[in-house]
């Protein structure tokens, strides 16, 4: 079996999908009898060759969502790279929204045991939380491209390398972050809901597997002030950035 497709993009919610779907007018739906999932295919052309490219929106936020969509693509479809586009939120320094995060880590922060406070250093009132982060690492191939485009000219985003913690919450109290991020992970640059589970379903995939890469951009900063002001241009600052990536950068 080889690879069908070259490049998949999964989003979780409406606002990265319809980036994703700006990038090109060719857009085409792809119905399948056996799955009431719709994906959409366009085409670009790379090194004097047409590239096929695929795309799909979670049916709901988290972690469970993202694995099986990722998983899905990944057995039907067979890219060479799997790209999780769309927001996130900046927990690192010198970030401003719109932000590109590129993680060469991602971590699940929220993997461990909840129990009472006396038997724990991340506490939260009476309760306790032992942590037993599991983490992924980018493919170190593409790290590297990450690290020549930061210095490229051409390159009009500000890029973020660093690890990403995943969990299944929504957060917007920077207690969280302090206490059971920073405190374990301290470099860690972003938060999202998914990439975890896409990292995941890639490296433990059937062959051939395919490279998975998350591009999230800062729309908000996980505290009291959170809002969905930066949502859309976060999204576009993505999705332009993922576009600029595997149409320029990428080897096929």
């Amino acid at each position: 079996m080889d690879y069908i497709y070259d490049v998949a993009i999964v989003t979780a919610v409406d606002i990265e999908d319809e980036s994703v779907k700006s990038l090109y007018d060719s857009w085409r739906d792809i119905k399948q009898d056996d799955d009431n999932q719709v994906y959409y295919e366009a085409t670009f052309v790379k090194d004097g060759k047409q590239r096929r490219v695929i795309t799909a929106k979670q049916k709901e936020m988290g972690m469970t969502a993202a694995s099986h969509l990722a998983s899905k693509i990944i057995n039907r479809f067979r890219p060479r790279y799997i790209i999780m586009t769309g927001i996130a939120a900046g927990i690192g320094a010198e970030q401003i929204y719109g932000d590109v995060i590129v993680p060469d880590v991602i971590w699940n922060y929220a993997s461990g045991k909840f129990v009472n406070a006396d038997n724990a250093e991340i506490t939260f009132g009476d309760i306790g939380f032992l942590p037993r982060p599991v983490a992924i690492h980018m493919d170190s191939d593409i790290l590297e491209i990450i690290y020549s485009i930061k210095k490229n000219p051409d390159n009009e985003f500000f890029v973020h390398i660093g690890p990403m913690a995943c969990g299944n919450s929504v957060v917007a109290n920077r207690d969280v972050v302090s206490k059971q991020i920073h405190s374990l992970f301290p470099k860690t640059v972003g938060l999202d809901m998914e990439s975890y589970s896409v990292f995941y379903a890639a490296q433990n995939s059937t062959e051939p597997k395919p490279k998975a890469i998350v591009i999230k951009s800062i729309c908000d900063y996980a505290d009291a002030e959170k809002s969905d002001k930066y949502q859309k241009f976060a999204a576009y600052t993505s999705s332009r950035f993922a576009k600029y990536l595997f149409e320029n950068h990428l080897p096929y």
